[in-house]
């Protein structure tokens, strides 16, 4: 079984920069499977904004590109996501997500593990 705790959660005002973590906790090689950050905005879908492929490979929703950076470290089990420029449409809960498989897909079914959340709430 795999347990993710999200960490770093908290307000900001606009143009500031959170940075989120992910502890995972289990018996698992950590790097077996992608690793991803999905958000959930009031009233809309989860959805994907960044992932990283057991390669290394990330990816980025087009409204967070150039924004923000995931990564991860593999020997702490350990995914990142530093959060630049914020804007009043980042606030939402952040989850991290443990992938079925290598590569980072959008859809939710494709993730076995999630986190329970961290909100960020970014104000003017």
């Amino acid at each position: 079984q795999v347990q993710l705790v999200e960490f770093g959660g908290g307000s900001v005002e606009t143009g500031g920069s959170l940075t989120l973590s992910c502890v995972a906790t289990g018996s698992i090689v950590y790097n077996a499977r992608c690793m991803a950050w999905f958000r959930q905005a009031p009233g809309k879908e989860r959805e994907k904004i960044a992932g990283i492929d057991t390669d290394g490979t990330v990816s980025y929703e087009d409204s967070v590109k150039g924004r923000f950076t995931v990564s991860r470290d593999d020997d702490k089990m350990t995914l990142f996501l530093q959060m630049n420029s914020l804007t009043l449409e980042d606030s939402a809960m952040y989850y991290c997500a443990r992938g079925r498989g290598d590569h980072c897909y959008a859809a939710r079914n494709q993730y076995l593990f999630w986190g329970r959340g961290a909100r960020v709430t970014v104000s003017s």
